[in-house]
């Protein structure tokens, strides 16, 4: 197993899921090298700003660092620049459906091969705690402390309307999981959208609502029914569906 550690400190909070995130990422990786279906030298992972963006300090492969916003627009220039590259992208949700919603929706529609996990917890962290465009109505925080006022997009509805041909989420708690998703992103030949739901446990801690409601749908169900992934992704049973709601192979 190759050794995808850094001498970097890491700096997340003390029981941050961002950190279970990177387990499961190198873990897949590096399974994936050893089994000589990836190479190293071939693997670019990109990020943007926020404290997602400091796993790229944290993996001992080749790393791009983006503006705010802005990681999609930097792996897909590379992708098409070297189009045997593997392109793995992780963003959080104030940068992805924030600052870069343009870049995002543009990629699902053209379809470009790479991937994006996005770290998603509902607050920008980073900046102590501001809400985000999936930030909760009522939602109290620094830049809302009357409460958000405004509904959050249902992000995986609106990727799949965009035309994403990958569409998943899981929950950064369930390593195994998360394993299993990322995995089959990567290897997806096309655009892939992968949700990590991932509590901020400083300024949004949202882990014993999310504990009671996550599951895991059915898996040996047609993934390219694209009206039945609509319909699990906006249903509104209070419970949180996991797993792979769309793949257009």
């Amino acid at each position: 197993m190759p050794n995808l550690s850094t001498p970097s400190k890491i700096t997340w909070c003390p029981g941050c899921p961002n950190s279970q995130i990177l387990v499961a990422f190198r873990k897949v990786i590096g399974d994936m090298i050893t089994s000589n279906e990836l190479k190293a030298e071939n693997i670019v992972c990109a990020a943007g700003i926020g404290c997602h963006g400091k796993i790229s300090d944290y993996l001992n492969l080749n790393t791009f660092t983006a503006l705010h916003g802005r990681p999609i627009p930097a792996m897909t220039g590379i992708k098409y620049a070297n189009p045997d590259l593997t392109v793995i992208g992780f963003s959080g949700d104030g940068d992805s459906f924030s600052e870069g919603l343009e870049h995002l929706v543009h990629a699902a529609r053209k379809n470009v091969d790479i991937k994006l996990f996005v770290h998603d917890n509902q607050v920008f962290a980073l900046t102590t705690g501001q809400a985000t465009a999936l930030s909760p109505k009522g939602f109290k925080g620094k830049s809302t402390p009357e409460g958000n006022p405004d509904e959050p997009f249902n992000s995986l509805s609106l990727v799949l309307a965009a035309g994403a041909s990958f569409v998943a989420r899981t929950y950064a708690a369930d390593i195994a999981g998360t394993e299993r998703i990322m995995t089959a992103a990567i290897r997806h030949k096309g655009f892939a959208f992968v949700d990590i739901i991932q509590p901020c446990i400083t300024f949004f801690d949202t882990r014993d609502y999310f504990k009671d409601r996550v599951y895991w749908i059915d898996e040996t169900r047609p993934k390219n029914d694209l009206n039945e992934a609509i319909r699990l992704v906006t249903a509104k049973d209070g419970r949180v569906p996991l797993g792979i709601f769309y793949e257009r192979l």
